[in-house]
Parts: C-alpha cells; structure tokens; sequence
C-alpha cells in the first residue's frame, strides 16, 4: 500500500518521462520494514513524478456514465499443486466471470477476455474492487482456491491509458498470509470511459522472454505480509439527532419519563479493502466513550487505497442510517521508500494516524421526521454542507499478523495517555459582511449564519447563543433584475467563540506550503502569457529566472514546529515533517541544477511543473482536525445555500509566512445550493453572492483582528425588539393576544426587556436605548439610479354575482400597500417623465391587463376571470429619467433628514410570521421595531454575552426558553463614516459559442451584468450564437465602503449572465462568467484595460466565452483638499454613442484590417428530414463579422449534392488580432414550396486561423515553384544529363511461390510479429505500413481535410441527454489573408484554382478486412460469433454464412467489392454483427469512412503507393494506373514541372533531378520487378506526401453504448474510378490454413523414477506407466504398465500417436472442438504445441498417484540428453532461468531421440521425479499414410517395429500369476527361510524317527545280540 506508487507503474504520471536505464541490474532488495522493493537507483532523477496517485482520483464527477472495464486472462505460471485443474474467475462490482478449464498443468494458458459494462458515477466505479482468483476445479468447492489477487479500480484508471498491460500478478491466500506466492497470473486490465482509445490487448512482439520481474504488480522475491490494521477509536461528540421524539412524548404523557434523552444511537464502523468491523452500539447518545480496538487484517503491501470511516445511526425496525462518512486516502498517512541510496533517501514508514479527531460532513443537522433530500451526502458522496460530529481515533499498522479477534476495549493506559490531546484552547472566528449581492431568497428576511463545527449554530439547540448570524434584512431591488441587502454604512459582522485542540502547527505548515504554491503558480502563467505573447528569449529567460530565484527561497523557508507546552504532536506529524522537508530541500536543490542546466525554456517548464506537483501533493494534512467554517443563507427557518471555507485558509498567526491566504482578507463568495439539486433540477441562478472578511484564530489575539479594521469602527449594540398588536377599539398596545413577548430577540423565541439587560464584566454602555430601524425599511425606492420605472396598481373588486368597481384602495402598490391615483403621482425634483402611463401587458393577464384573484390580500393572481374571483387588479408603468443639480441634492439631503426625524422605526406586518414592510397597511395586525443600545470593551477579551435577571419568575413556564433567554447574544457592527463614489465602466464587445436557446439552433442572447448594488443589460441580438454587441454599461453613483487602496488591491468581481430572450415564459440562461475590474484610483492613468475572452459555462457544460474588459473609477470629489485621493482630474469622457447606446472606445475596441475571405462551398451531405421532409434544395449562407454571403441552391441533392459555383468571397474589416477574430457563422437553409426557407442546420467556426494563407503572388504563380503538395528537397540537382540506354530485361515471374510467403507474411513482417514470417523477411521483402489509428487520424493526412474539410452541422437546443444533434455535414473550405487598405490597389488572385469537376464519377471500391481485435462479446459465453456487413449507400453485402464462430479475436482475411457513385453515395460503413441461430443477429459495432475526403484529398487515399512496382507475385501492382502516370497526374494538379525523363534511368520534377541508381544502388530482390521508368517514377512519389499501402486499425462503436469503443478491426479500402479503367487484380488476404501433422513419441524405457509404494515384504517398488497428451486436444494416451518396479527403471517399447492440426508460418497449433455437447460450432484455439508426458504409478483399488511430468513446446524445446546419467531438471527452461537452456524445434528437427526429466512440483520447487527415454518423430499426414504406424504396439508395428519389451521376470500383477508370485515374490524373498525351515524339519524327522525307532531297535539290538 505504502509503496504502490512506485511499484505500479514506475510513475504514475510517468507518461511524458523517458525511459531510464537502470544503473545497476541484480536482485531486487528489499526493503526490512515494509516489504517493499527499493527502487533501483536511476541515472535520471526520477523521483519527480512519484506522487502522483494522491492528487489524480479527487474530484470525481457524481453523474452516472458509461464505463467498460476489459479483463483478459492470459496465463498462470507455477501455481501451487502438482497436476491441477486451473481455472481462473475474475470479480468487477459484483459481477463475475470465469476461464475455461485447463486440464492437468500448473501452467494454463487461456488467453480469453471479458468484459464487465457499467453505469456508475466515476466516484463510485474508483472504489470497486478488481479481483482475481484461480482455482483447483478438481478439489472440493472448500479448499479449491490456490490463489487470490485484488486491487480498486481507481488504481487502473490512474496508470497510462487507464490501463495494466500484460502485467503478473503475485497470487497469495487471503486466508494464510505466511504461505507466500502461490503463483503468478499474467492479466491485462483497461477501464473505458467514452470517448477513451481502448489499449489493444494483442501481445508485443519482444515478449517473448517474459520478464516477469519487471512487469510485476508485486515486487518478485517479496512475499505478502499479514499485517494488521488496529484503529483505536476512542469518542465521539456533537453527534446530530437521528430519531423521531414520539416516543418520548408517549412516555411523557403516561409519566414514565426518565431524563431527557439524545436522539441518537451510535456505532461506528470501519473498512478497508471491502473488510469492515463495526464498534458497540451506544444508546442514546450524542457524544459516545466507545473506546474500542477495531481491527481489520491485510495483506501488507495493500493494493487498495481508501480507508473509510462511517458513523451509522442504530434503528429498531428500519435500515440504519449514515449519520457521516470520512475517507482518508493511505498515501497520506503513509509513505513509500524513497529513491534510492546515493539520494539520502526518505524512510518509508507504515500507515499511521492521530490520536486526532476526524471530522464528519454531510447533510444538514436539523432532523426532520421526513426523509432527507441530501442523503447522499452523508455516504461521503459530493460536498457535505454541514459539520455532523467528529471522533477521536488513532492508527496504527502492524506487520507479520493477522487480529485474532477484530473488536477489543482500549485499556485505561491508552485512555489516559490520550487525553492530552484533547486539551482545548479558545478560538473566535470573526466576520464582517461587507456586501450581498444577487440574493435569490426575496420572500422573507435574510440571514447569514457562520459556524465552525457546531458552535455557531442557529438552529441547534445545544449550543450557547452567539452573535452568530447577521440581522435578518428584507432584500432590495437593484433597479434592473438583482436583489441585494440594504446594509449601506452598517456592515454586520459575527463572532463565534469555540473551543478547539490547538493543531495550529499542522495548519501553519499548510499554509505556507499552499502559499508557495500560489506564488509558483502565478509565476507559471506569467511564463505561460509571455510564450503566448513570443517574448523574446532573454526576457522569457529572464522570467524563468526569477520563478526558479522565487521557489528556491520559497522552499527554504522553514516549517513550523510544534511547541513543547502549547502543542501536542503525534508521530504522523514528526513523519509528515521530515518528509515535507526532505521534499522541499530536494526541489531546492534541483532548481539550483535546473537554473545552471536549463537550455529550453519549454523543458524548463516542465521540470517546473513536475515540482508543482510534488508540492500539491505534499499540501494535505490528513490530521486537520479543525473542522471547515461553514456560512449560510437562511431565510425564515429555511436552509437555502453555503459555503464551506476549511478553517487553515482563514486561519491567523504570528508569522506572515503561516497566516492562511484568506485570513482576514477581502473575498468574493458565490454561495452553493447544497447537494446536487441545483444539477438536476437545472437551477440557473446564483443564491447568493457575499463579500466577506473572515478571521480565525485563538481567542486572546483578536486584537489582530480589531487592527485590521483600520477603515471602519467595529461597534456592539444590546438589541430587543418591542412588538404590539392592533385590537379593534384599542388600536396599538403591548397588551392582548401577542403570541410572543412584548420585548423579544427577532424570532420572538425568547422574552428581552430592556431593563433587565446588564452589561455584562468588563463591559459599560455607551449612550442610552434609541430606535434603530431596519435599513431596508428606509430605502428610498429609486435611490442610486439613473431611470426608475414608477408603477401602480389599479384594483378593482365586487361582490358575488355584482359588477366589477374600484375597489376600497382603488389605488396600491405591489405589495398591497395604498397609493395615491396614478396621475397624481409626484415627480420628485431632478427628474423627468420619459413617458406616459402605460398598461404593462407583458406579464399573465387578460388583452385589458387585468389579472384576477379571490382575496386580494391572499395573493395569487391569475390571467382568466372566474365566477369567484372578487377581485383584479392592473399594472400602470411609467418610467421616469434623473436630471439633477446641485440645487436638487440639497433638497435631497433635507428629505433625508425629514426620513429621518420622521421614522418612529415601526414596521408592520398582518401576522409575525410574515414579512415586515414600512408603511400601515389594513391588513396589519402587529407591529414592532428595534431598539439598540451601543456597548464599549474596558477589558480586553471578556465575554459580551448578557446574562439577563428575570424577577419574579412564574413556576409553570417552560424551563428551556428561560436558559435561552438567559444568555442573549448582541449585534456587532463595522460601521463606515460615507462611502467612495466610483464609477464602472463594462465594455461587452462580442461572445462566441454560445449554447443554442432556441429550437432553431440559434439564441437571442443578451447580458445581464451584476456589480455590487447595481445590475445592469446589454440589447439582445437576435438569433446568433456569436453576437457582436459592441456595447458600454456605465454604472454610475456606485458608492463602496472602506479604503480605495484596499479595494485596487481586491476589487469586487463583477458577474456576467448571459440570457436568452424569449418573448414567452422565462428568458433561459446560457451561462455565466465572472471577471475582476481595472481599477484606476486617478482618472488620469493612462493604462487601458485589455479586452479578454472569458470562458463562460453553465453547470458543468462548457458555454462559449465572452470578449470584454471592465474599469472601475474612484470618482473625484470637487471639493477635496488636494492630498486627499479624492482630488483626481475628471473621468475620462464617455464613450461614443450610437442611439441611446454607448460603444466600445477606441484604444480599447479592436484594430481593424481589411479581409479577404475565400469560401470554397463545395456541398451537403446526410441532411436529415427536418419537419418530417428530406432536406432536397439546401442552399447556404455565411456571415461573418456582421457581413453575409449566400450559395446558390442545389437542385436535388439526390442527384447531385454539390453546388455547381462553389466560391464565394467576402472583402470585410476585421481585427488584426488573431484574439478578437469573429467567428464564420455556416447556416443551411432549405427552399421549400410556398417560399418557406427554413433553417435546418448550423455550425459555428470558432476560429479561422487555422485557414489563414499568404495571398497568392501574381509573378509566381506561373513559376515552376508554386509546388502546394510541397515538393520534397527542392534543390538544384546537376543538369548534365547522359542518356545511358536502358537494358531491357526480360522479367521471368517465378513460378516458385512458397507456401510460406503471402500476403500475410508481409502483414506480419510489417507489425513485428517475425516467428509468423521468417521466410519473408530472410527475402527481404517489401513491408507496408500498418497504423493503430484509423487513416484520418495519422499525421500527414490530417484527416484528408487538404482539399475540403467536413463540417457537422447542429440544429436546435442540444439537451445534454439527446442521442447526437448531428444533422448532416457541409463539405468545404475557407482561406484567410490580408488585403491591401486601399481599395484601388490590385487584388491577389484567388487561392482556390483548379479544383476537380464536382460532377458525380463511378468507382470500384473495394474493402479489405483482415482482422478483428478484442470484440464486446455478445454470448453469455464471454465469446462472439461475429461476421461482417458491409453498407454502401443503399447496396448492403452480408457475409453471415462465413460467420467465425466463439471468437471475439476473429481472423476474417476477407475482400468485399461493390461500385459506388461519388459523392451521391459517399459513407461506407462496416458492420460486425453477432450471429444467433434463433434471435435476430445483434451489431457488436461499426465504423464509417468518407470515401470522398479520400477521393477528394491530395495526398491520394483512393490506392495506397506499394513499396516496390511487381507485375507478379505477393506484391503484384493492384492500381489502375501506373507510376509514371501518377506522376504525370500529380505534377499536373500541383502546378510543378515535370515529370521530364530522361531515358528510363532519370526524371526532372520542378527543379530537381531524381536517378534510379541513387534509390536501387543493388539489384532489386524480388525477380518480378517491373520496367525501371515505372520503378524510378514510384520512387519519387514515395518522396512526397501521399498515403502509402497501409493498414489501418478503426474503432468499432455501438450506438447503444456511445463513445465506449466495442473492439477494433484491422482493413484497408481501395478506390478506383472507373473513367481510369480496370483495377488491378486484388490482393489474396485469405486467412491461413492449418497443415495435419502426426506426433509420434515411442517411449523407450524410464529410469530412476521414484519408488512411491512398498510391498507386503517391504520393499520400495513402483508399477510404472507412462500418459501423454497434447494440451489443447487433451486425448490422453497411456502405456502399458511396468509392475513391480524395483529400481525406477521401467521397459515400455510404446507408440503414442498424436494427430494435430499446425499453422506452420505462425508457429501455433490450431485445435478445434465443441466446448459443450450442445454446442452448435466448433470453437478454434491457437495454442502452443506443447506435448505433456507423465509418469504415473498404477494402484489397483485406490487412485494412481502422480510420480512427475515434463511439458515439452515443440517449438522450442529442451535437447534430451544423451546418457541417463546426465539428464537433470536444470535442462527445462524455467521462469527464472529463461535464457541459459539451449532449445530446439521439432518441426526442424523432425526427430529426436534421448532421455527428459520429469518432475514434480507439489512444494512449489522442483524435485527430479525420474527420466523418460523416448523417441519424438514429426510426420506430415502424406507421410503418415506412406510410412503407417500403429498406436501402442498394434498393427501395423512397422517404422520402427516395436519388439515386446524386454522386462525382468519380476515385473507381473501379483493376483494374475499365482505361480509366478510364488516364484518371484515369495521364493526369492523368503528361500533362506524355506530351506532353513525344510532343513530344520528334516533335521526334527531324523530326530524323531531316532528316538521313536531308537528303543525298538536297542531292545532288538540287545535281544539279538
């Protein structure tokens, strides 16, 4: 895990690194305390690009989209096990698939490919897991798995390509860390996203030796270790309620309440690498001691990325919930090894972590009964809004074991230990609202709330009351279509104390690396602007210089440390130092290289970037346990948007070197809706924009933030509000039904009188109570404005079944509130009626402008009139101009004052919970206004909270509100003494490629700009997507608070919506842009704002970009003294006008120049109907820069669809600057009946300068050099020329055409694949070229757009979710240049000459399809049984009976001819479909060529150029015309001279003389060449650029899975005209056919086989015999059994017989058979010949147990030895002896006879288990049948004939020959035994007939004598 950067792929950026030579080869060495590989040391610095993986996998998208992820299984090498079954099953997301079954080989080779298809969001599919195991098939289901290997998507999709290419994998068991590898498996993984190139799978060529050290995903030679990841989780705090109070309020009602319970039930759970394990549960809580051990077992290196922390809400009966989800990456708390030993590496060390808090986001924390919209945020998906708890945990990793249990209690020690880090210091967070802008929420008061954690809070009820949110304001309207907030001098500002682990070490440290960065990025563009602008060098240099000066000072600056006594650091943060510090001094170091080194500044650049990423990804704190300050928009109760800041960015200190870079700091906020509604329900607007200072930082040094507020006075105000209410009779009193008390805070929530507030310690009053009425009230209506629209209401109403009358207000405004009749309305003075009243008839009303409701008080209002609406009403508009003097501004200022002295500050309102407005209306019920009390600090730093005294409190009320109550928080202010007047000035020029609005593909676009109080619109253009408005907004009056430097420094952001107007419903949005103002302090400075593009976009959609500039001036004040800033000269003088509208200034507007623009509209294709009709007589138009051109029209585009004049051409001004240019609006048009010309397509040219030519020169055009193809070496070549006779010789064709020489052989000779052409290429032959890419897209044809190029044309809005808006295509072409000013002067002639005839010409087409790459399987087999449809026009060809069946690698080797007329039928499209013997037959995918780009193009893609001109053979010429004659054909259409030849031996081209002597210094190989002048003119073309004999590779897709490529097919197409006669004949492709061979091996005899049994006289024996097989066909064959083996040796004298099928040119055997019985075809396997022998011992009742086996490739196999003797395992070639093995091929060889070894490997190494004498033989089947032989020792036994086998007498089945047993086991053994126990016995007989016949005898003996 720690190490994976490295080990993956090098570098994970790597792509743009070159390769680097290791310097010292030899075994890898390991690393003793990860396990790791240390990287060997580079001769260049590659440590540069190591860090990527941290920074690629953020910003993930959340939108579902298309991804496929191709896996294919190539081989396993020494898995575990003897003679297994292997088979392989790989696991995606739950989706699983399996290989065949490779039968008995612990090396299978499968060779298929799955592919597992996605709809995911991109966030999610990174965190899926990629699995792969191999199994025993043999063994029982239980212990089958040999081997496991996993990994998370997001780590394929980091490397190149998004993909592993032929990679080992190390295989080990999840269950038994200790084992080990158990095997290798070979894979290659791609992810596929749309519109992503997918990788091809094929092998490379120089594999053969199989490195599998440098291509392993775990370092060889390292095994996996168990290790243990133990998280020590010890609390839990400000957890949000998760649960409904029902049950409490039951139990309350029956009394059997305990305390008060929290509203949650906790448990924490933790995951990694699809493990997890879960904490207790804690009831009822909110702020959980779990204090736990959780474990979670690994295999150490991991290969996964992300630990996740989830805390999770218990539930009785439903699902438990997410309460929030944290994920910490392992990169960043843990690091690999370094970069080897020279460079004082960095020590790795395992991942590690805290104790620290980790903080949890998500949704909202207020609970709702009712399920939550933003659940998804909680699941750590998206951006959480809110701060939803934090927990205290610790990590840490252990190797070599695995957790015996996964949860234990943490023992007091570690409980104790850990409370130090919990100490907690006191913070303020302050913030000043300066102004908000665009407020979305209108409908009730706003407020903004600031929290940092919990603390802060409004709506929780926990918390302690704080000045945490501004006073809640009615939003005003800007006079043009914005809101905003009132606050004028008054700005709110906020507090909030909380109280955190002071971690500022780890921030400052943040901070300043962020802050380096910062700098080093601006100095980047810097750099980037002065390439753009072609600086000279030494500027550019000099530049380049004072970056490299700045970063290196930069990075030595020193990091903070922590300080013994205030901080307490853990060990991450010491690791995490040293490495910060290690990085920064190696960048250091490397600059000071770079600064003596640097000879490019583009390279320089580069090596600069690479720093800035090292930077970014050492820029993370995975420990910032200070939660983000978030800030709100609230309105009423209601949530609606925020912004989350994390807390280092605004975070104070000591040393400017760590202050955060928005501490304190003037900011622009856009506010965020939360979630992703704003996304899917497509809001348009911005809720809210904020300019804000924010401050954080410890409690007893605010004072920094008290200093910084040099421009306005920071004030507190106690504030109570005093409400009444209307009784009829009464009239206004604090007594009655109030429903809140009658002195409250603003919600009425809790009871403030004024008298009970006491300034609370350290704090006196300044000045007594004073009504303080709320701003917006005061806003006089046109304040600020230059035109204001006047507008009344006339009402009317009636009774039920009455007429309608003026009602009893005839006369109101908008909000209902009584006015006097329109007509006597007071102009105030200093302005004008610019018109009379008028009924505004464009809002929802009836043809009078009346509009209807039931109630007029209730609102909604409705344009139709019903029998129960009693009233209506109608809008009068009447707008009225300021003309004002200075006399004017007197009485406006005593106004003013009367507003003043007048307000009593009452507001009223019908009910408290609706919005409070100025004047008495009817309908008001209450009342209240606000009275303030302005309170003064005496002692720094004591608390303003005012704890309240209550006298005589009543017993029943309710407890909580009096707590609340007794702690009241007070306002703050900064209040500024009078504002700047500036002036702004918005120059809006043009935009270009805007979204379309309008079904017609077109918009009516207008911009609406925003600045600060003041909104301003331009005109609208109608129907234009690149409007040129050329327009100047002037805001005047603009008054700012605060210093005018602060604000040059930090100019507000002026906002750009750009709208389309429509004259029904709601104008649509198109987009917005922000920009930042020119400010100019003196009107006099001379520097002049830049126009500039800015891009603009719409969510996430790219929306065009706008081309405008904006000043803003400080507008000087007549009467200041002359030091003040103030005593400026005047503003410059106001633009000119054209009508009302001001224009663009010069000096500002672009430069003009006069244009020529040349049209080459050359025609239409594929119109697609428009209005249910086909497009049949397009004609087109043009406009640009305001100018337009029209085409003719086509008569039929059925017949002909080109234009029959096809130049236009514009003379019009436009800028010199390449910036400004406007875009070439292309519009088609259709003539239809009736005269209708509809528009049925678009397309919009962003730019021209691509088309951009010098003008044609009159003089040259005649000269030999005006070469346009450009003529290849140009020069002068020796003009004295002698005519050598040309000898003729007449060409023989050779008969002799091997076998092995095709034209495949050239295919492959031409991709590298030698083993499959060998012949080929020892000829030397010609090769072609074969791209990966489809022609278009290889360089010099530059998709064949030389002579027209192919524009898409678009029609109607382009919803994101339509298929494609492609409507058709306009073919044509454009050329750009200068003309002279005056308009007398010459014109140049026209670039566009000599252009081919544009009438229809006949061809022969023919397609070559060759092969097929990694199709999308179709079957549920993983495979496919494509073939191929070809579609021309309306011909179609179906190739279904020649289908290739199970193959997703098909080998077509097919040619299709069909004729075709140019352009009518033009798009020739290959098809492969999936045959089904019972559904219809599916499209796998398709690819599309344009057959007239390639017709049309100069560099002639109608017939690839041949290497060499043939008349015979594999390479014979296939072109209808000759050479020479193309030669001719190009000169001619090139306008060069020539070709001139002189004899057959040398030509003149233009000016340069070509010899064939100089291209065919030798003879030409091959016998058939043709004539020489046809060889020399096919040299010179090859000179020049043209498309030479090629294959291409096309990307196949499939419309239902768009942009995600479907596979790939290798072909070429050849185009002849039939005007130029008959083709050539055609090149055979024919797939290669397999040859029959037979095999036949005679085993001879074995010897030294092991002795695996013992007889019942405990001897060690075996019965021997021998199986072999072909893998692949898997007939086994076995010999007879040698019983009774006593010294491993074994006689056999056996034939096996093996027929096969082989492909000699490519060396693969091929092998065809059913995969099931049911199955309909053949499936065909290309495998290696490989014959696998094995010795096996025979057991009567119990299964045969394996002795050993040998698996011999015939290709490439071992020498057998000579001796048995010398016969030894170390002859087989191994994985890890690969090379030192002299190997042979059989097929050259045809036989061989000797001893192999064979062996067994159950232990995992090899052991010599006995050696095989045998004889191979290798016969064709013709020689098969000539020389017969029988299998075994059947007839025929001839060739050689096999005798008996001579075997010792011993060998026999003992229960078959009971004699011979006797014989051979019992006598031989126990003989001794027998003849000892025969001799006793007789010895006993003698004995006994002595003593029985001994007395007889005696007694005779005596009795006789």
């Amino acid at each position: 895990m720690a190490g994976k950067g490295q080990v993956l792929g090098e570098s994970l950026l790597g792509e743009e690194e070159e390769e680097e030579e290791e310097v010292d080869p030899g075994p890898p060495q390991i690393d003793p305390a990860t396990g790791q590989v240390i990287p060997r040391p580079k001769k260049k610095k590659r440590r540069v690009n190591k860090m990527g993986r941290r920074k690629l996998l953020e910003n993930l998208s959340n939108k579902p989209t298309d991804f496929q992820i191709r896996v294919k299984v190539l081989e396993a090498r020494q898995l575990q096990g003897g003679n297994i079954q292997p088979v392989a099953k790989v696991t995606v997301a739950n989706q699983t698939k399996q290989t065949r079954v490779k039968k008995s080989t612990n090396s299978p080779s499968w060779n298929e490919a799955f592919f597992f298809n996605f709809k995911k969001s991109p966030a999610d599919l990174m965190d899926e897991l990629v699995e792969f195991k191999v199994f025993n098939s043999k063994k029982l289901r239980s212990d089958s798995l040999i081997g496991s290997f996993k990994c998370d998507v997001g780590m394929v999709y980091l490397e190149p390509r998004h993909s592993f290419l032929h990679k080992w994998l190390l295989l080990s068991d999840p269950e038994d860390t200790m084992s080990g590898a158990k095997g290798y498996l070979k894979v290659c993984v791609c992810v596929i996203g749309p519109g992503d190139e997918a990788p091809s799978f094929k092998p490379v060529a120089s594999e053969e030796s199989d490195d599998i050290e440098s291509n392993l995903l775990r370092p060889a030679g390292v095994q996996l270790q168990p290790a243990t990841f133990t998280l020590k989780l010890y609390r839990a705090e400000d957890i949000p309620r998760m649960d409904s109070a029902f049950m409490q309020g039951v139990k309350k009602v029956f009394g059997i309440g305990e305390e008060q319970k929290e509203l949650v039930d906790p448990y924490f759970v933790f995951s990694f690498a699809g493990k997890e394990v879960q904490s207790k549960i804690m009831y009822n809580n909110d702020h959980p001691d779990w204090n736990q051990i959780l474990k979670i077992g690994i295999q150490f290196p991991s290969m996964c990325e992300r630990l996740k922390f989830i805390v999770r809400d218990w539930d009785r009966v439903t699902d438990d919930d997410t309460i929030g989800t944290n994920i910490l990456a392992t990169s960043l708390i843990s690091s690999s090894a370094g970069s080897g030993p020279e460079d004082d590496q960095f020590d790795s060390f395992l991942p590690t972590f805290g104790p620290s808090f980790v903080n949890f986001y998500g949704s909202t924390r207020e609970y709702s009964d009712l399920p939550d919209e933003y659940d998804d945020l909680n699941l750590g998906k998206g951006e959480g809004v809110a701060y939803r708890g934090r927990a205290l945990v610790e990590i840490q990793t252990t190797l070599g074991e695995l957790p015996e249990v996964p949860v234990e209690d943490i023992n007091n020690d570690d409980i104790l230990r850990v409370q130090k880090f919990m100490r907690r210091r006191k913070y303020k967070l302050h913030a000043a609202f300066l102004n908000a802008t665009m407020v979305s929420a209108i409908d009730a008061p706003v407020e903004f709330e600031v929290s940092i954690g919990n603390y802060g809070n409004k709506l929780d009820e926990n918390t302690a009351p704080c000045p945490s949110t501004t006073q809640p304001t009615n939003a005003v309207f800007d006079g043009c279509h914005y809101y905003f907030l009132p606050w004028s001098g008054t700005k709110p500002c906020v507090v909030v104390e909380s109280s955190w682990e002071d971690i500022s070490f780890r921030l400052e440290g943040l901070n300043l690396l962020l802050k380096i960065i910062d700098t080093l990025e601006a100095n980047i563009e810097q750099v980037r602007i002065g390439i753009k602008a072609k600086l000279p060098t030494p500027e550019l240099a000099q530049l380049l210089i004072s970056l490299l000066d700045q970063l290196e000072q930069d990075c030595r600056k020193k990091l903070p440390e922590p300080t013994p006594g205030r901080h307490v650091s853990n060990e991450l943060d010491r690791l995490t130092r040293d490495y910060r510090e290690f990085e920064l001094e190696t960048i250091a170091n490397n600059v000071i290289k770079l600064k003596t080194s640097a000879t490019d500044v583009l390279e320089a650049m580069a090596e600069v970037e690479n720093y800035l990423q090292i930077l970014k990804n050492i820029a993370k704190e995975p420990q910032n346990s200070m939660p983000d300050v978030v800030i709100w928009m609230i309105s009423g109760d209601k949530r609606l948007a925020y912004y989350r800041i994390p807390a280092n960015e605004v975070l104070w200190s000591q040393n400017p070197d760590y202050i955060g870079r928005l501490c304190g700091r003037l900011q622009t906020l856009q506010l965020k809706f939360p979630g992703l509604k704003a996304e899917k329900e497509k809001v348009s607007e911005v809720p809210a924009m904020l300019r804000t200072k924010i401050w954080l930082g410890l409690a007893n040094e605010d004072d920094a933030w008290h200093r910084m507020q040099t421009e306005g006075e920071l004030a507190v105000y106690a504030e109570t509000y005093e409400n009444q209410c209307n009784i009829p009779v009464v009239g206004w009193t604090k007594k009655g039904p109030l429903g809140r008390p009658k002195w409250s805070d603003s919600q009425g929530k809790c009871s403030l009188p004024r008298e009970s507030f006491e300034p609370p310690p350290g704090w006196r009053w300044e000045g007594d109570w004073y009504v303080s009425p709320e701003l917006s009230m005061l806003f006089d209506k046109d304040a600020g404005h230059k035109t204001y629209m006047e507008e009344c209401y006339e009402m009317h109403s009636r009774l039920p079944g009455t007429s309608w009358g003026p009602a009893t207000r005839p006369w109101t405004d908008v909000k209902g509130d009584e006015m006097a009749p329109k007509d006597s309305v007071d102009l105030p003075p200093g302005w004008v009626w610019e018109d009379v009243w008028q009924i505004d008839l464009s809002r929802a009303v009836d043809e009078e402008g009346w509009e209807y409701c039931v109630e007029s008080t209730m609102g909604g209002y409705g344009p139709v009139e019903k029998r129960y609406h009693l009233c209506r009403r109608r809008r009068w508009v009447r707008t009225r101009k300021l003309v004002e003097d200075a006399k004017q501004k007197k009485h406006k200022l005593i106004q003013e004052k009367k507003i003043e002295e007048a307000a009593e500050g009452w507001e009223y309102a019908p009910l408290f919970n609706l919005k409070f407005h100025a004047t008495e209306r009817t309908m008001d019920m209450v009342r209240r206004r606000r009275w303030h009390r302005k309170m003064i600090c005496e002692k720094k730093g004591a608390d303003c909270y005012f704890a309240m005294k209550f006298e005589g409190k009543k017993k029943d009320e309710d407890d909580k509100e009096d707590f609340n109550a007794a702690y009241a928080a007070p306002r703050m202010f900064l209040t500024f003494k009078k504002p700047f007047k500036y002036q702004m000035r918005a120059y809006i020029y043009q935009a270009r490629d805007l979204l379309a609005g309008d079904e017609t593909g077109l918009s009516d676009p207008y911009a609406r700009l925003s600045f600060l109080t003041q909104s301003s619109v331009t005109e609208k253009k109608e129907k234009s997507l690149c409007p040129t408005w050329d327009q100047t907004l002037i805001f005047e009056e603009l008054e700012i608070y605060g210093d005018p430097r602060a604000i040059e420094e930090n100019p507000p952001e002026v906002m750009i919506e750009l709208f389309d107007y429509d004259k029904f419903g709601s104008n649509e949005f198109l987009g917005r842009t922000k920009a930042v103002p020119m400010v100019k302090l003196d009107p006099a400075d001379a520097r002049m704002p830049v126009l500039q593009w800015y891009p603009i976009s719409r969510g996430q959609e790219d929306g065009g970009e706008l081309l405008a500039a904006f000043e803003l001036f400080l507008v000087p004040d007549k009467n200041a003294s002359m030091e003040s800033l103030l005593a400026g000269s005047d503003l410059p003088f106001l633009p000119p006008k054209k009508g009302d509208l001001f224009l663009v200034p010069n000096g500002i507007r672009p430069v003009m120049q006069r244009t020529a623009i040349e049209v080459l509209c050359w025609g239409v294709r594929n119109m697609q109907k428009f209005q249910l009709s086909a497009v049949t007589s397009p004609s087109i138009e043009f406009e640009c820069g305001g100018h337009v051109q029209e085409s003719n029209v086509i008569k039929s585009t059925k017949k002909n669809p080109n234009f029959t004049e096809n130049i236009l051409f514009f003379d019009v001004m436009l800028p010199r600057e390449e910036l400004y240019m406007p875009p070439m609006n292309i519009r088609v048009r259709d003539h239809r009946q009736f005269g209708r010309k509809p528009t049925v397509g678009i397309h919009v040219l962003k730019s021209l300068e691509e088309f951009r030519c010098d003008p044609v020169q009159a003089e040259l055009a005649e000269d030999d050099d005006g070469v346009q193809g450009g003529l290849v070496n140009g020069g002068r070549g020796g003009e004295h020329v002698i005519d050598m006779p040309a000898e003729e010789r007449k060409v023989e064709p050779d008969p002799v055409v091997d076998e092995e020489i095709d034209w495949w052989s050239k295919y492959y000779a031409s991709t590298g694949q030698t083993h499959k052409c060998k012949k080929y290429i020892e000829k030397g032959q010609d090769k072609i070229e074969v791209y990966q890419t489809h022609l278009e897209d290889v360089d010099f044809t530059n998709g064949f757009s030389d002579f027209c190029s192919t524009f898409e044309l678009q029609r109607g809005k382009d919803e994101e979710d339509e298929e494609s808006s492609v409507v058709g295509e306009f073919k044509g072409g454009f050329k750009v240049y200068p003309l002279p000013p005056d308009p007398n002067d010459e014109m140049p002639s026209k670039v566009f000459t000599n252009l081919p005839s544009s009438t229809p010409e006949e061809c022969i087409v023919r397609v070559y399809v060759i092969c097929g790459i990694d199709f999308q399987p179709n079957d549920t087999s993983g495979l496919a049984d494509p073939y191929i449809e070809i579609i021309l026009g309306n011909k179609k060809i179906s190739d279904r009976d020649n289908y290739k069946p199970n193959t997703i690698d098909p080998v077509f080797g097919q040619m299709f001819e069909l004729t075709t007329m140019l352009p009518v039928q033009k798009d020739l499209t290959i098809r492969i479909k999936d045959y089904d013997i019972i559904s219809s037959d599916d499209v796998i995918g398709e690819t599309t060529i344009d057959l007239e780009n390639r017709y049309l193009s100069k560099v002639r893609a109608t017939c690839g150029l041949q290497k060499s001109y043939c008349i015979a053979g594999v390479n014979q010429w296939r072109d209808c015309i000759k050479p020479r004659q193309i030669l001719e054909n190009y000169c001619k259409q090139n306008h060069v001279s020539g070709p001139h030849f002189y004899g057959n031996n040398s030509v003149k081209v233009g000016k340069k003389i070509h010899n064939l002597a100089d291209y065919e210094p030798n003879k030409p190989v091959d016998p058939n060449v043709g004539p020489a002048d046809e060889r020399l003119a096919l040299h010179v073309l090859h000179t020049l650029p043209m498309v030479k004999e090629h294959v291409e590779t096309r990307p196949l897709f499939n419309p239902i899975q768009p942009g995600i490529e479907q596979g790939k097919i290798q072909m070429w197409v050849d185009i002849f005209p039939k005007s130029l006669g008959p083709p050539g004949p055609p090149f055979n492709i024919e797939a290669r056919k397999a040859k029959d061979y037979v095999l036949r091996i005679i085993i001879w005899n074995t010897v030294d086989v092991v002795l695996d049994e013992e007889s019942i006289t405990g001897e060690k024996m075996s019965d021997i015999y021998v199986k072999g097989w072909v893998s692949g066909i898997d007939e086994k064959q076995k010999t007879d059994v040698h019983y009774r083996s006593l010294d491993g040796e074994g006689n056999f004298n056996w034939r096996f017989i093996f027929p096969f099928s082989y492909v000699p040119a490519e060396q693969v055997m091929e092998v065809r058979k059913k995969e099931h019985f049911w199955s309909l075809d053949e499936t065909v396997q290309h495998l290696q010949p490989n014959i696998v022998i094995q010795v096996w011992d025979n057991d009567k009742f119990s299964m045969d147990d394996f002795l050993g086996t040998v698996s011999l490739n015939l290709n490439a196999m071992p020498m057998p030895a000579k001796k048995a003797s010398s016969c030894k395992v170390s002859m087989l070639p191994d994985i890890t002896t690969g090379s030192e093995v002299k190997l042979v091929s059989l097929f050259e060889q045809k036989r061989l006879r000797g001893f192999w070894p064979v062996y067994n490997d159950d232990t995992g190494t090899r052991t010599l288990t006995g050696k095989v004498e045998m004889e191979m033989e290798l016969v064709s089947v013709e020689e098969a049948e000539e020389r017969p032989a029988g299998q075994g020792q059947e007839e025929p036994n001839m060739n050689p004939k096999l005798d008996p086998p001579k075997r010792p007498e011993t060998s026999f089945l003992w229960f078959t020959s009971p004699w011979k047993t006797l014989r051979y086991i019992i006598w031989r053994n126990y003989k001794w035994y027998f003849i000892g126990f025969l001799v006793l016995l007789l010895i006993l007989l003698l004995v006994f007939l002595f003593l029985y016949s001994f007395p007889g005898e005696v007694s005779q003996w005596i009795v006789n004598g």
